[in-house]
């Protein structure tokens, strides 16, 4: 599936792009309005993120013109929480709305839902990641282990869910703050390792010898597949 993704920080178009990219999709960008309209003529974009606030036509315009010939899905990104910029942001033909910061995980789940909704991605993306005893319930963000409901966190969910779907890939300790937390903001290590200490306590039938959430020393961690 083709996802276009059009905002004017080009940091952040980057991180999207790569996030996305890492789960199979296909991505095309743009930096402004203008190339946003052009681009989502293209019959294969199944979903359009879309900043509001862009150079030369804005994100509103942008999303009121793809709609006069397309009901492709889109997902406004905004630096504003007010209500009445959702609405207006509804009214001009918008799917969703997500402000900034954002986390990165959140984003992905809003698109698998809207993917799903409009029928593009029945066939592609699964509602459940299951690796051993452990399974994550993606729509309801529901954590099990040997078919057990277990209570996570949404941060805690966020981890193990960026862990699982990049198994047997070992990241730092950096690496993981950067996609995990990066468009929230920058948390510090020790963060990071209560994390993953909670995730072995309710995930791991012995936290002190774990079977897939693994530390690989001097490096950082991974999920064992």
């Amino acid at each position: 599936m083709k996802i276009l993704v059009v905002d004017d920080e080009a940091l952040l178009v980057k991180g999207i792009r790569f996030n996305l990219q890492s789960d199979g999709y296909e991505v095309v960008t743009g930096v402004n309005g203008l190339d946003a309209v052009r681009l989502a003529q293209d019959p294969e974009v199944s979903l359009v993120v879309l900043d509001v606030m862009m150079p030369q036509m804005d994100g509103l315009t942008a999303c009121s013109k793809i709609r006069e010939f397309s009901d492709v899905p889109i997902i406004l990104l905004t630096a504003k929480a007010d209500d009445i910029d959702k609405l207006i942001g509804f009214d001009n033909g918008a799917d969703d709305y997500l402000t900034k910061p954002f986390n990165i995980l959140e984003l992905k789940a809003r698109i698998r839902a809207l993917l799903r909704r409009s029928g593009a991605g029945r066939d592609h993306t699964p509602n459940a990641l299951t690796i051993g005893t452990i399974t994550l319930d993606l729509d309801a963000r529901n954590a099990y282990r040997s078919g057990v409901l277990v209570d996570l966190t949404a941060k805690e969910f966020d981890v193990i869910e960026f862990l699982m779907r990049n198994a047997n890939r070992v990241y730092s300790r950096e690496a993981l703050l950067d996609s995990v937390w990066a468009y929230e903001y920058r948390s510090d290590i020790r963060t990071l390792d209560v994390h993953i200490r909670r995730l072995r306590e309710k995930l791991e039938e012995n936290p002190a010898e774990p079977k897939y959430i693994m530390t690989k020393w001097g490096v950082g961690y991974y999920f064992r597949k």
